[in-house]
């Protein structure tokens, strides 16, 4: 089987696109009496269930695990140090992270000093939450030589901490009634996905018996049924207006049930031959597009802003096509084609970012810091903001430690 799994790469961009559609339908731009209304969407039971089926977002993170796996791999086979792997993979980041948190912090920043300083602040801490998946992803690719190394070693030992961890969690939450604890699974369920994703690298669910698997995944269905129905889980995977607590984020017991099927239904597809072959060109058409899907999940919110101000112009010029132009589904169909027409060309300005490695091995010391300081920046600018204004020095801290983390990474990578 080749390294390079198609179907891996289209479970990444499934799941990307429905991460896009869900945030395009969290609300409503209405025209009511030619004032322009946003107000939160309630779709009702009826989508409730639906969610159960199109939120794939653990199958990212499976998908995740599998592509680190592959990568620990080569990078063991060349014995190369620890900082070298990190520079390489790290690296990569950089540029579309720079790219993004320069005009984040831009925005917010012109916004604090030309008179709308509340509103800059607190918008850009919520614009910020969606940093929380670039958080995960960092912690979880600096963690993915431990994470094969143990997969290799215990196998399904490693992953029972992480289990363990997932339900301690949800019963604290259930017992407190506290809903913070939550978020303390961001520690266990993604990385327990990931840690499904190494596993199936070395062969799980798409190397067992089908009954084993059919087996896995109508436990896991039963499950998530169970804990809905039974137990009092939120009864939507997402969050909406008439849900207001979620279990995709932060994500519980009932997401990790959910995830499990979706990698047990990845592995039926796989053992169906689903995209076992493609075309040279569809092959590259998938490739770019596994390259782009940072920069897809960073300026996705400013596409769906965009969209919607052209849809209310359009409405307000043309007031007889306003039911059609104000219809959701018109504006998923506007926000894909911006981000189609806008994203390359963002990746292009990326790409420039992205340091070149140079000839000599990377500094020990000088790359786990910088990746350090890096993610640890990410993780300030998710919780605080990025405002450059002296009435919110956290987000000047913050950003500090972004910029910091980004320089000794460029520098260790350079080296």
């Amino acid at each position: 089987m080749p390294e390079r799994n198609h179907l891996i790469d289209l479970a990444r961009i499934a799941a990307m696109l429905i991460v896009v559609v869900f945030h395009t339908l969290l609300w409503q731009v209405l025209l009511v009496d030619g004032q322009v209304q946003v107000v939160p969407w309630a779709p009702g039971p009826v989508f409730w269930g639906v969610s159960w089926v199109a939120t794939i977002v653990p199958v990212f993170f499976v998908a995740a695990g599998y592509a680190n796996a592959v990568v620990v791999d080569t990078w063991r086979a060349s014995g190369r140090p620890y900082s070298a792997f990190l520079t390489h993979r790290g690296s990569r980041l950089l540029g579309p992270m720079t790219v993004f948190m320069v005009m984040f912090a831009g925005l917010g920043t012109i916004a604090a000093w030309t008179g709308w300083l509340p509103d800059a602040m607190l918008r850009s801490a919520q614009f910020a939450q969606l940093l929380w998946f670039a958080v995960v992803y960092q912690l979880l690719l600096a963690a993915a030589p431990l994470a094969v190394w143990l997969h290799d070693r215990f196998g399904a030992w490693a992953m029972l901490p992480l289990l363990v961890g997932a339900v301690a969690v949800d019963v604290a939450v259930r017992t407190t009634g506290d809903l913070r604890l939550q978020w303390l699974n961001l520690a266990f369920v993604w990385p327990l996905a990931h840690q499904w994703g190494v596993a199936y690298h070395r062969g799980w669910f798409r190397g067992w018996p089908i009954g084993r698997v059919l087996a896995v995944l109508a436990g896991s269905v039963a499950l998530v049924a169970l804990l809905v129905l039974g137990l009092g889980y939120p009864p939507a995977a997402p969050a909406w207006a008439d849900v207001l607590v979620a279990n995709l984020l932060p994500p519980t017991l009932a997401i990790l049930a959910l995830g499990l099927a979706q990698t047990c239904v990845l592995a039926l597809l796989e053992r169906a031959g689903v995209a076992a072959r493609l075309s040279r060109r569809a092959a590259d058409i998938v490739r770019f597009t596994n390259a782009l899907l940072l920069t897809i999940y960073l300026w996705q919110v400013l596409a769906i802003v965009a969209g919607a101000g052209v849809l209310v112009g359009l409405s307000l010029l043309l007031p007889a096509l306003a039911p059609v132009l104000m219809n959701q589904l018109v504006l998923i169909v506007v926000v894909l084609g911006l981000l189609a027409l806008a994203v390359p060309g963002i990746a292009r300005l990326d790409a420039r970012c992205i340091p070149r490695r140079g000839p000599g091995p990377a500094p020990r010391g000088l790359a786990e810091a910088g990746y350090a300081l890096f993610t640890a920046g990410t993780w300030a600018v998710w919780q605080f903001g990025a405002v450059l204004h002296p009435a919110d020095p956290t987000s000047a801290v913050a950003l500090a430690l972004f910029a910091l983390g980004v320089v000794l990474l460029r520098r260790a990578t350079t080296a």
